[in-house]
């Protein structure tokens, strides 16, 4: 009897494993008992070792010497994930770093099932990026090149949409909608289910997740606490300009925070306070790239979104971590202004969907949100103002993907 065929789905935020057992999926715990693990890296310094999911959060929080990572995916497909960069001493390359934990996860999953595997079904966003065909094919090509490395031999891909719709299709016949709002990408699938079968209709993808959510909240309550849209005077004369956006953009981005540490990065901010209109807020941007905060400030803007998120009493950020005290109010009507807009790029790609599959919108009976972010209640309500005739039903956010894919290992 072959090896099994192991389901993977390597997340932006929280990645998770299965096989196909009994003709039903069982997933796999990474990490004690849960099925999910966080897509979290932590490089530590001392030993040498990486840590994975919540031993690399744990790391970072206790302010072990080393480097955290997270959001990883997103960054294939682009010249940053084949550059070599300096870490735990040497150069090495993001590819290399992601190759490292997926060989991780496919060690834990043969401890976990007592069996060698070799074999692969990896979930995949209908689009790593938005419309730049070369670019996504080589995010494919990226990590088909890590999951090689990481010793499997047999590798097919799926749309991550279509194996939930797999997972959540049940026996009810009618034409549904998978809306998947991962961590970096929102994912589509129009499937039909009929007396005769399951057929996928049509499948579209934008880039925009939850991660973006965050750097939208943080660009908005955040980095103005640390000098975005501040002026700086000229060295000479008395002309003023704006301190320059990119650093608060990275500060901002999950991926970037990591490149923000260099020497010549704390040197211009250095300069900056120098010359700051408002030099305490400066100060604290230099406090965050000197003490390395950047992501205990995006967890942070992170909590903040969750608690926020469906609250009618005001809450905040707690930065008390850059200064003793500080914090960013954050009330649920402001959180639905800064996402307004990510919002309603998603129900107008859930639309498009439905057009691809060449049906009209009122013959969407049933909406089924997956992935973290569908939890995000403006997000839910935009997609269903857009299809007011469909019931709007919640999967399992963060097991639909993988339990679609170990279903469709049988098809391989």
């Amino acid at each position: 009897m072959p090896d099994p065929i192991l389901a993977l789905d390597f997340g932006t935020s929280n990645s998770a494993a299965a096989i196909l057992e009994d003709g039903k999926a069982r997933i796999i715990p990474l990490e004690s008992a849960s099925e999910t693990l966080p897509s979290a890296i932590f490089l530590d310094f001392d030993s040498r070792e990486m840590l994975l999911g919540e031993a690399a959060i744990a790391a970072l929080v206790s302010g072990q010497e080393g480097r955290f990572m997270r959001a990883l995916k997103s960054v294939l497909g682009t010249p940053l994930f084949h550059e070599k960069r300096q870490f735990l001493n040497e150069r090495r390359t993001l590819s290399e770093i992601v190759t490292e934990f997926i060989a991780k996860i496919r060690h834990r999953a043969e401890v976990a099932t007592g069996q060698p595997l070799h074999r692969i079904r990896a979930g995949r966003p209908v689009r790593f990026h938005h419309r730049d065909a070369a670019r996504n094919a080589r995010a494919e090509e990226d990590l088909e090149a890590c999951l090689r490395e990481a010793g499997f031999d047999e590798i097919t891909f799926m749309f991550e949409p279509e194996a939930a719709a797999l997972a959540v299709a049940g026996d009810e016949p009618g034409t549904a909608l998978i809306v998947d709002i991962g961590g970096g990408t929102s994912d589509f699938s129009v499937f039909r289910r009929t007396d005769g079968g399951f057929s996928i209709l049509a499948s579209h993808g934008i880039r925009l997740g939850g991660t973006d959510f965050d750097r939208s909240l943080s660009l908005d309550h955040v980095m103005p606490l640390l000098g975005k849209g501040t002026d700086l005077r000229a060295e000479m004369g008395p002309a003023r300009h704006a301190a320059p956006n990119a650093i608060f953009h990275d500060l901002s981005t999950w991926a970037r925070i990591p490149f923000l540490y260099s020497p010549q990065t704390r040197r211009d901010v250095a300069r900056m306070v120098k010359v700051a209109v408002e030099p305490d807020k400066m100060r604290r941007l230099a406090t965050v790239l000197e003490d390395e905060l950047g992501h205990d400030v995006a967890f942070a803007v992170e909590r903040g979104k969750i608690a926020a998120n469906g609250s009618e009493a005001d809450t905040s950020i707690d930065l008390g971590m850059v200064e003793r005290s500080l914090s960013a109010p954050l009330s649920g009507q402001a959180m639905a202004r800064s996402l307004s807009i990510g919002a309603s790029e998603i129900a107008t790609a859930a639309l498009t969907c439905i057009e691809e599959a060449g049906i009209d919108r009122d013959e969407v009976g049933r909406v089924v949100l997956v992935g973290g972010s569908s939890l995000m209640n403006g997000v839910s309500d935009a997609v269903a103002e857009a299809l007011p005739a469909a019931r709007i039903e919640r999967g399992n956010a963060f097991t639909a993907i993988i339990a679609g894919l170990a279903l469709a290992t049988a098809q391989t």
